[in-house]
């Protein structure tokens, strides 16, 4: 048995973990799409309301669940050891990049995400884990641009020995840090894909105050 029936009950537990955030004046921001539904856990467990930040991977050539990078609105990561692994040439980063680019837009547009002012509150990003890192590192790094007083990057599982860069987070809250990762699918009984529908449906019932997760 995993760690968590799906990802709604992986937010329930992350929002064990957050509970020194509730009620006050943070706002959690879900990474599209898996992570929308754990931030909307979270953030109806505690009162809070919910946004997005959206972020895409910079998958490899061929083996697209590789991360080489990710990015995200104003951030671009790419890691050259995963580039050389993966053999990707400039020609092969860049055809990747202009695709996701496109779909980043798309997204952005599609769930109407980032409207809220960060300044002076707490932001809270969380993603359904972390196996490399990139795109949570890239949605963090684009939220510290809208200049929130204070980051916190909040996932239910990640590799034991990980941790955000300084200037990605001020704070890191992982419920289960796990010696033998290797995926993160692996620590959830469903982990079936989210679809855009569930991911703009999660965010308008939030904006209205309701905390039904579609499809339950």
């Amino acid at each position: 048995m995993a760690l968590f029936a799906d990802r709604r009950a992986a937010g329930e537990a992350l929002a064990e973990a957050l509970a020194p955030w509730r009620g006050t004046d943070a706002v959690v921001l879900g990474i599209p799409r898996g992570g929308v539904v754990v931030a909307a856990a979270v953030a109806s467990a505690l009162g809070l309301p919910l946004d997005g930040v959206v972020v895409r991977k910079l998958g490899a050539a061929g083996q697209e669940e590789f991360a080489v990078g990710a990015i995200a609105d104003g951030v671009r990561i790419v890691t050259p050891r995963a580039v050389r692994w993966a053999g990707m040439s400039a020609h092969d980063l860049e055809r990747v990049e202009t695709a996701e680019r496109e779909e980043l837009a798309r997204r952005t547009g599609a769930y109407g995400v980032g409207a809220d002012d960060l300044r002076t509150r707490t932001a809270i990003v969380i993603d359904d884990g972390v196996a490399t890192g990139s795109t949570a590192i890239a949605a963090c790094r684009a939220v510290r641009a809208r200049h929130p007083e204070r980051l916190v990057l909040a996932v239910p599982v990640a590799p034991a020995d990980w941790h955000p860069p300084p200037d990605a987070a001020d704070e890191y809250v992982c419920a289960h840090p796990e010696q033998d990762f290797w995926a993160v699918g692996q620590y959830y009984d469903d982990f079936a894909q989210t679809s855009d529908g569930e991911v703009v449906a999660l965010l308008r019932n939030a904006s209205t105050g309701s905390a039904t997760e579609p499809g339950r």
